[in-house]
């Protein structure tokens, strides 16, 4: 659509102002004790028919301070689904990094509702706070659905990977919203139940909020992501990081060659007597169907690695979001 590419464009635009000059400038502002304004006025390029406002500073490996510290985006989407302003803004206030944002998506979405998915989109109130000073630990604390928000895009779309639905050990009684049996069912990683998700690999819950189960690709595309760059997309609840996709093939180099990161979850090997019938419901099914195998992928149980990126070259603790399973991370490795 028009409106989409200019947005598109402008979003390009503000993605190449990235320059190593603005960073120098940035840094020596942190370092100086500048304010948030400061930092804004002096790195940030806004577009007022877009209202799209980034900063591009560096952090370090204990701070995440002047990283898109002033993201802001106002826009009116018109994709058929949704007919609603988007907006999200971002602020760093103290040792905290704050999101106000109405939970509606910033690019085209799907057909909602659909046959699989019966909800509307509709606005939503969203305040998160983050700490800007994440403290990496060797304990992973599960995230998601009741047990809390995982994190959450820059556009203010929540990120909730696992579902709501289950099976019975007989796999004779399934429903895809009660998750009261003992096999809980993939939104992504089989193709049995259908939880009508969009091209976004996002869906619509009861309550109106759309939200993101693997790849949110639309916005990816919108921020000029690709093989040939690294694409920070989000903050996890523990304040680290979020990329997309891509990573440096060695972590600790950011002249190696730039490769999609591997999520190191096999099949399990041994399958409980207990469950459904694998020649009714495949390995894959069910989110019980899958192990941590150290060392068989790139990242760790939370999909996440310790390397340098574009925004922190002296390395930091991240995450991504890859194309299989847990296709974003279900557990976060910092103190929340």
């Amino acid at each position: 659509m028009k409106q989409h590419a200019l947005i598109n464009k402008k979003r390009n635009i503000v993605n190449g102002l990235k320059l190593t000059s603005l960073a120098l400038i940035v840094s020596s502002l942190v370092a100086c004790g500048g304010d948030n304004e400061t930092l804004a006025d002096s790195s940030a390029t806004t577009d007022d028919s877009s209202q799209t406002t980034t900063d591009n500073g560096t952090g370090t490996s204990s701070s995440t301070q002047g990283v898109l510290c002033e993201y802001s985006y106002s826009e009116y989407n018109d994709s058929e689904s949704v007919q609603a302003t988007s907006a999200a803004d971002w602020s760093c206030t103290g040792t905290t990094r704050d999101l106000v944002a109405n939970g509606i998506p910033d690019h085209e979405v799907g057909t909602f509702p659909n046959a699989d998915n019966p909800n509307t989109i509709s606005e939503q109130s969203v305040n998160e706070s983050y700490t800007l000073e994440p403290i990496e630990t060797t304990q992973a604390t599960m995230l998601g659905g009741p047990r809390g928000m995982i994190g959450v895009v820059l556009n203010g779309i929540k990120i909730d990977a696992g579902t709501g639905g289950s099976c019975d050990d007989s796999g004779t009684d399934c429903d895809l919203g009660d998750n009261s049996g003992n096999w809980n069912i993939e939104a992504l990683s089989q193709d049995t139940f259908s939880f009508g998700t969009d091209d976004n690999n996002a869906h619509v819950q009861p309550d109106g909020t759309y939200h993101y189960h693997g790849m949110p690709e639309g916005f990816v595309a919108l921020q000029g992501g690709g093989s040939a760059t690294m694409t920070l997309i989000g903050w996890a609840a523990d304040g680290f990081p979020i990329y997309a996709r891509y990573g440096y093939s060695d972590s600790s180099d950011a002249t190696s060659a730039l490769t999609a990161m591997t999520a190191s979850y096999q099949h399990v090997t041994t399958v409980s007597a207990n469950r459904p019938s694998t020649d009714i419901y495949p390995l894959g099914t069910f989110a019980q169907d899958w192990e941590y195998v150290a060392g068989s992928g790139d990242l760790d149980e939370c999909n996440g690695r310790v390397g340098v990126t574009p925004e922190f070259p002296s390395g930091i603790y991240h995450y991504y979001a890859t194309d299989t399973y847990p296709f974003f991370q279900r557990c976060v490795k910092g103190e929340v």
